[in-house]
């Protein structure tokens, strides 16, 4: 009788597959080493939050005069070494008049001249 040399079976592939996911799950499966409890944290130092106000766009007529004083309180800001815009010399004013008494703000009131409202006309324009 003569026997036949037996040729070794392959293992299936998917078979190996499994075996070596299965290999890794285990590694993966770690118990987490618990850290020992952290020292209680000092008070943090508290953050500046700034507050965005929300700004109005607006505008406004102004007599000529008016408007050269205040250009010279922006050349006398600038020379005291804190230069301001305009709108930051309104606000220091609407400021001062929100501290006024009742009595303080009506005479500073009516020591300003009152003005038509609306824009002023342009000279030589004609309209269309």
């Amino acid at each position: 009788m003569a026997t036949t040399p037996k040729t070794p079976t392959r293992k299936s592939t998917a078979a190996t597959k499994t075996t070596k996911s299965a290999v890794a799950k285990p590694a993966a499966t770690k118990k987490a080493v618990s850290k020992p409890a952290a020292k209680p944290a000092a008070e943090p130092t508290p953050v500046e939050v700034k507050i965005k106000h929300k700004l109005v766009r607006d505008s406004f007529t102004i007599p000529k005069a008016e408007y050269v004083v205040l250009d010279g309180l922006k050349l006398r800001a600038a020379d005291l070494k804190r230069p301001t815009k305009k709108s930051e010399l309104i606000r220091a004013g609407i400021a001062v008049l929100k501290g006024m008494s009742d009595k303080e703000f009506l005479a500073a009131v009516n020591a300003v001249q009152s003005l038509k409202t609306g824009r002023p006309k342009l000279a030589g324009v004609k309209k269309a």
